[in-house]
């Protein structure tokens, strides 16, 4: 039977699907679409009228005063969730990669890729759809040993740990929208001083406690001080991983209490506490380009590995410049 793509942009029209990746689930697509600013695209992939694959791609609107401009960026994690064992996982990427291009290139200036699990999955069909690649750095912490994640640690980084419940700060997990909202308004602040970083409208973490903390994919953890929230990191949980999406803390009114440094080791306790076999830092930066958030994270004792993330330009002459360099 011939395969068959449908493309969704309103959740109310999505059908229950299974699949275990979050990060192309039906609830994330829920997320985008009740956060302002993002607009979701979700294309799943049938055979005789059984779903065998589903992609999620987040276009969402970049907005800059220095200088004045308005940009559309189309963001996918991943490479797809795939239900059947028996197709050809990469065929079946290649027709839903040619009909996202289409349709998202229409209204976004750029697409990409990003977080592969494998970074020779679809090869082919990106150079096909005339995507180039640029190399990336992923870091990761192993937590399926029988080690503690604390005996990975740095020795300073255990000291800054011990001084900062000493001085103290408490961690706990989050549990009502009020600590929520706190917690994004916090984050908030600490994002927007750093200008390459995105951060979502405060929204989304709303929504994602009614989408996914409530069913157990994800978590949000606070440090307190004095009942202030001084820092906090945001967690997604997709089949056998964790992933520390958003995390920061008002380190520099706060040096004493450590908030940053205390939300990873939180999310990493958890994690380590469920089972999860790794967990992922999102978003460390290039490999030829000192980053600050990489040199913390790996503090925490984890591993940092080469991978690559597919772009897409929507002006051709820019694209297929940038293939002559990259490719």
């Amino acid at each position: 039977m011939p395969l068959r793509l449908t493309t969704y942009y309103r959740g109310n029209e999505i059908p229950d699907l299974p699949g275990k990746n979050t990060f192309h689930s039906k609830e994330l697509f829920l997320i985008y679409e009740a956060t302002p600013g993002y607009s979701p695209v979700y294309i799943v992939a049938t055979i005789d009228g059984k779903p065998v694959a589903k992609l999620l791609a987040g276009i969402r609107t970049n907005k800059s005063l220095f200088p004045p401009s308005i940009v559309r960026r189309c963001e996918i994690y991943g490479t797809g969730d795939y239900m059947d064992d028996a197709i050809d996982r990469e065929a079946v990427f290649g027709e839903m990669l040619e009909h996202l291009t289409t349709e998202v290139l229409r209204v976004s200036f750029m697409i990409e890729f990003r977080n592969l699990d494998n970074a020779l999955f679809g090869y082919k069909y990106f150079r096909e759809n005339n995507y180039f690649p640029v190399n990336w750095l992923r870091v990761r912490n192993s937590l399926h040993s029988q080690k503690k994640v604390e005996e990975r640690f740095s020795p300073s980084r255990l000291r800054q740990i011990k001084k900062g419940i000493q001085n103290g700060a408490k961690v706990e997990e989050a549990h009502s929208i009020e600590e929520i909202r706190e917690f994004s308004r916090m984050l908030y602040k600490v994002y927007s001083s750093h200008i390459r970083k995105h951060f979502p409208n405060i929204e989304f973490f709303r929504h994602m406690e009614e989408k996914l903390i409530r069913s157990d994919q994800g978590k949000i953890f606070i440090v307190r001080y004095k009942e202030k929230i001084i820092g906090g990191s945001a967690c997604i949980y997709s089949e056998d991983s964790a992933y520390l999406w958003f995390s920061g803390g008002m380190r520099k009114t706060y040096a004493l209490q450590y908030p940053g440094i205390l939300a990873v080791w939180m999310a990493l306790k958890d994690a380590y506490e469920r089972k999860f076999r790794h967990l992922e830092f999102m978003d460390v930066g290039l490999p030829f380009k000192k980053h600050g958030y990489r040199d913390f994270v790996l503090r925490f004792g984890g591993k940092q590995s080469s991978t690559r993330r597919w772009f897409r330009f929507r002006w051709n002459w820019l694209n297929n410049l940038l293939v002559k360099i990259y490719v």
